[in-house]
């Protein structure tokens, strides 16, 4: 210690006249920052504000071009000819219960009724019973088979008592690349039926007999007779039977 204060008092602070030094301000005060002209490279970069509300230009969203979206209506008929629907139970209740599997396959028609389209055919897990309507929520998982077009499948709820929507999850043929949803809506007075709206993207146009004008979704609309036998003209080519 002694040497220390030795030393210090050896070697005094410099003092240089003339010459007076700056006063330091202590932290958290404002200060004058020194600031250097731009370089190109600095001034080529957009400038980048925080969070808070403040806008970032460096991540701007680009406008992205507009999807060309494709309706189209099908309806489908369970002709009691295929055995459809089949049921396994799990709880044997008397009503559709939670767990119990439905498997089913009907035929699908053209919006005007007048094409045979093909077919549908997948598989429903009940979720509930609904007392109220006496109706059932499903889960489902199924197709529609268009012939040499291809097929489109679809996934999400469907409701016996109302309408409801599916995501569209794919497709083959012309149906490739597809996405898009389904609403289905169950005709009250003839459970048999349903009429399917589709909005599709990311697919060619359609064909015209996916193009027509579609009969109002009545319980009495029922398929031409032609189109019942399957005639040449009024079936689509190589449908699914």
């Amino acid at each position: 210690m002694v040497s220390l204060l030795l030393s210090a008092a050896s070697n005094p602070p410099l003092i240089f006249s003339g010459v007076k030094l700056p006063k330091l301000q202590p932290l958290g005060e404002s200060r004058t920052l020194l600031r250097f002209p731009p370089t190109a490279a600095s001034a080529a970069t957009p400038a980048v504000k925080g969070s808070l509300g403040l806008r970032t230009q460096l991540h701007r969203r680009p406008n992205l071009p507009s999807v060309k979206v494709q309706e189209f209506n099908v309806y489908e008929i369970d002709e009691e000819d295929r055995d459809s629907p089949a049921y396994l139970r799990l709880m044997f209740n008397k009503v559709n219960s939670l767990g119990d599997i439905v498997s089913f396959t009907n035929k699908l028609y053209s919006g005007d009724m007048q094409t045979r389209l093909g077919i549908t055919n997948g598989i429903c897990f009940v979720i509930t019973h609904d007392d109220k309507t006496n109706g059932d929520r499903f889960e489902a998982v199924f197709s529609f088979y268009f012939g040499d077009y291809g097929q489109v499948s679809v996934q999400g709820p469907y409701l016996t008592y109302e309408n409801s929507y599916l995501a569209v999850t794919g497709g083959s043929g012309i149906f490739k690349g597809v996405t898009g949803k389904v609403k289905v809506e169950p005709l009250a007075l003839s459970p048999s039926k349903r009429f399917y709206t589709f909005w599709l993207k990311g697919i060619p146009d359609l064909p015209a007999p996916l193009r027509c004008t579609a009969l109002p979704p009545f319980s009495t609309v029922e398929p031409s007779p032609a189109a019942v036998a399957c005639q040449p003209g009024s079936a689509l080519q190589n449908f699914t039977d």
